[in-house]
């Protein structure tokens, strides 16, 4: 019986539709980061997020009579939390909160595939080879020809494309990057919905302390707020998360970090519909430069005749 619904065209098509309603979820959370900008402080607005989603995923858990991780495994999903939603989205939000373009930031996010690679080669001991150092080559050669136009020197905290916006970037990336390894390798065989709830529990308080301590704790209760809210609450950390963690399970963690390389084009052609931001020529050929990187790192190579 089990056999004929993993074969049924109905799963066959959940799993070949999921990769593309991930990167259509995913592109969207960059446009949220915009969105709730104006409106709540960027760790502030995560701080609330992420708790309604860990008490969501909870109650799903309890719904399904879920299996509950002991203290080692619950301790394992709390960190590889605070690393794939806390440490990614904390630095993402608060670069695009102080003038990094919703696009920009997808671009730079979208290395992620070549800093997992690298990653993965010392924690789960995927190989790496030569093409994975080309791959991160390019890779910054493109993030170089996108953010070069429009980058800031000398303006500190200023809003922008600055030095510390897009190093504070970088950092959300690298965060996702050991995140995701760090979930294959230490939390794959949880439950998703009572592992998810102990994500967002290491998640909350890597925002919350900060947010504390660096921010005035703003969300003006706007219908802007609210929906960025709800959207990123239901659709970003239940539905696109859910995919990740269920694609991360199904197959190499390089195949999954693929995916990435097409949000930045998506979340580029959001943030013009809704925002109007715009990309220079030499930008759009940056774009194609790191998806070009990505493609060399995670492509499959032919096997010998």
């Amino acid at each position: 019986m089990a056999g004929v619904m993993k074969d049924s065209p109905a799963i066959r098509l959940a799993v070949a539709a999921a990769p593309v309603v991930f990167v259509l979820m995913w592109a969207t959370g960059f446009v949220v980061a915009r969105l709730s900008a104006p409106h709540a402080d960027p760790l502030t607005f995560l701080g609330i997020r992420f708790p309604i989603a860990g008490v969501l995923f909870a109650l799903i858990a309890l719904a399904l009579a879920a299996p509950w991780p002991g203290a080692r495994q619950a301790f394992h999903a709390s960190v590889a939390g605070a690393f794939l939603h806390g440490g990614y989205l904390g630095p993402v939000y608060w670069a695009v909160a102080h003038g990094m373009p919703a696009g920009v930031s997808a671009l730079i996010v979208g290395l992620q595939p070549l800093m997992t690679a690298i990653i993965a080669s010392w924690m789960v001991q995927e190989r790496i080879s030569l093409r994975h150092w080309a791959g991160l080559g390019v890779g910054i050669l493109g993030v170089a020809l996108v953010v070069s136009p429009k980058l800031e020197l000398g303006h500190g905290l200023a809003d922008g494309i600055t030095p510390l916006t897009t190093a504070v970037n970088l950092l959300g990336a690298l965060s996702i990057s050991f995140g995701t390894v760090y979930q294959k390798r230490f939390a794959t065989a949880l439950n998703l919905a009572s592992g998810g709830a102990w994500q967002y529990v290491g998640a909350s308080l890597a925002v919350l302390i900060p947010a504390l301590l660096l921010e005035d704790l703003r969300f003006d209760g706007s219908v802007q707020a609210w929906f960025a809210l709800g959207w990123s609450v239901i659709v970003l950390s239940l539905g696109a998360i859910t995919l990740l963690m269920l694609m991360i399970r199904l197959g190499d963690v390089g195949r999954v970090s693929s995916l990435i390389f097409l949000v930045p084009g998506v979340s580029a052609l959001m943030a013009y519909v809704l925002f109007g931001e715009t990309l220079s020529l030499i930008q759009i050929a940056g774009m194609a430069v790191c998806a070009a990187a990505v493609l060399i790192v995670t492509r499959k190579r032919s096997p010998p005749p």
